[in-house]
């Protein structure tokens, strides 16, 4: 299957009756706001199977994977959004210094207005619906680009869409590049963008022309360490879990590996153990193991092997684009797998004696979208301390995301801004300062030529 351009006269026509559509203010009630939301969320349940078998024929991902990875994840955040809409929408009262007595002061969260979604190919249900849930509970229109590279999903998603909003407040736009490049000369008062720092960058670009704000998340190389006093058997499970789910393709999967130099071969072992445990004695029979998305992808983490010594797996078939679980030894820190975003199943490992290199070594590089952590919970603490990234786990992997209550997003190279639960509200809003003065009192000091400027003085 194979996705079709939207035409770029269409897209225009779109992103004009959003604007439009808009204007006339129908978003703003909390009530059509969260009838929008119910709707989303019945779709998810009526489309459920569809979208399960869209992500099987894309991805070989299992009906299990797509909803616990997915779509349980969007309709989470629905539920979240409903039940505290109309808390988040309310103005806040702040506090007015004495110099401003007797004036009263308040933030008002309106929406930004129109706003472009564009999603990647690895969780083209999650990444899509997720920063639209956000559109719809700030008020904001929504055009939306699902990834050409998951035809079938990206077919199903746009049907869903069609059939369950009008195109006037949210809308599919489909294509290659050539379809971004066109939305981008457009003008938005959002765009929310989730893929490469690569594309980032592009975004970034296009929507300084019209200082369109943005939220981009990113990726980048995000560091897996296990240090000498970690349970090197929770861990080898942990990050075994982490570095298939997907076969490796999330943006927040184990990069790559700073272990003690103590526990490697142990590692090893427990790695190989994990992965029997998790998907049986032949991976490539099982039902939850994902392939890569297409055969690029697949030449391009395939190409990483050479970089260093296989010490687990290695075992690739280009015909079903699958890549057995790899752990690398021995590997260049020149070497491409080290430099690059590795966006699969491939795992290099390099050895460290203490602590202080690893900090070093994570500082030397761009700051990335997760920092894991396998050992002491106090030795966790302050390399948290001593490094940044986007989130963090301690002797886990990838949950961070799971908690609607955390922010996710990423910092520097992996990205800016953040959403999930009330930040993605607050991600499509404008918080807006609002005064009120009475007219029944009037102090005079503010006036013009400043009498008694001493004492006013002493209240600023």
């Amino acid at each position: 299957m194979k996705i079709e351009n939207t035409d770029i006269q269409y897209i225009k026509e779109i992103i004009d009756a959003q604007r439009e559509f808009f204007a006339s203010n129908a978003t703003l009630d909390c009530r059509f706001r969260k009838e929008q939301l119910k709707k989303l969320r019945n779709a998810l349940i009526e489309w459920e199977k569809p979208l399960c078998d869209a992500l099987w024929k894309d991805l070989h991902k299992s009906a299990e994977e797509a909803i616990l990875t997915e779509l349980s994840i969007v309709s989470g955040e629905i539920k979240n959004h409903i039940k505290h809409l109309r808390c988040w929408m309310r103005s806040r009262r702040v506090s007015t210094p004495l110099k401003m007595m007797p004036s009263r002061s308040r933030v008002v969260s309106e929406p930004l207005g129109n706003a472009l979604i564009i999603a990647p190919w690895n969780y083209p249900v999650q990444l899509l619906l997720n920063p639209l849930v956000g559109a719809i509970s700030s008020g904001c229109t929504a055009v939306l680009k699902p990834s050409p590279y998951v035809p079938n999903v990206s077919k199903v998603i746009e049907d869903m869409i069609t059939a369950t909003f009008d195109k006037r407040y949210i809308a599919v736009v489909q294509g290659n590049r050539t379809v971004n490049e066109a939305l981008l000369q457009n003008r938005f008062d959002i765009i929310f963008f989730t893929g490469s720092p690569v594309l980032g960058h592009t975004v970034m670009g296009a929507a300084a022309k019209h200082l369109t704000p943005v939220v981009l998340e990113l990726g980048g190389k995000s560091p897996c360490i296990v240090d000498k006093e970690a349970d090197v058997k929770v861990a080898a499970k942990r990050i075994a879990w982490g570095k298939t789910l997907n076969a490796g393709q999330t943006c927040i999967a184990p990069d790559y590996l700073l272990i003690h130099k103590t526990r490697i071969n142990e590692f090893v072992a427990e790695f190989a153990k994990a992965i029997k445990e998790l998907h049986g004695d032949d991976i490539k029979q099982s039902r939850h193991y994902v392939r890569l998305v297409n055969d690029k992808a697949f030449e391009r983490v395939k190409g990483y092997m050479n970089d260093g010594n296989i010490v687990y797996g290695g075992a690739t078939d280009a015909a079903e684009r699958f890549i057995e679980p790899t752990l690398l030894a021995d590997v260049p820190l020149t070497s491409p797998v080290m430099n690059e975003e590795i966006f699969g199943p491939i795992l290099p490992m390099i050895p460290f004696d203490d602590r202080d290199e690893v900090v070093n070594f994570v500082r030397e590089r761009e700051k990335p979208l997760a920092f894991y952590y396998f050992g002491k919970v106090k030795h966790a603490k302050e390399m948290i301390r001593l490094t940044s990234a986007g989130g963090s786990c301690i002797n886990d992997a990838i949950m961070h995301i799971a908690n609607e209550n955390m922010p996710f997003g990423g910092v520097g190279n992996s990205g800016m801004g953040n959403y999930h639960g009330k930040l993605s509200f607050d991600a499509f809003s404008h918080k807006r300062a609002v005064v009120t003065t009475p007219t029944w009192f009037d102090l005079p000091f503010r006036y013009m030529p400043y009498r008694m400027f001493g004492l006013v003085k002493k209240l600023l």
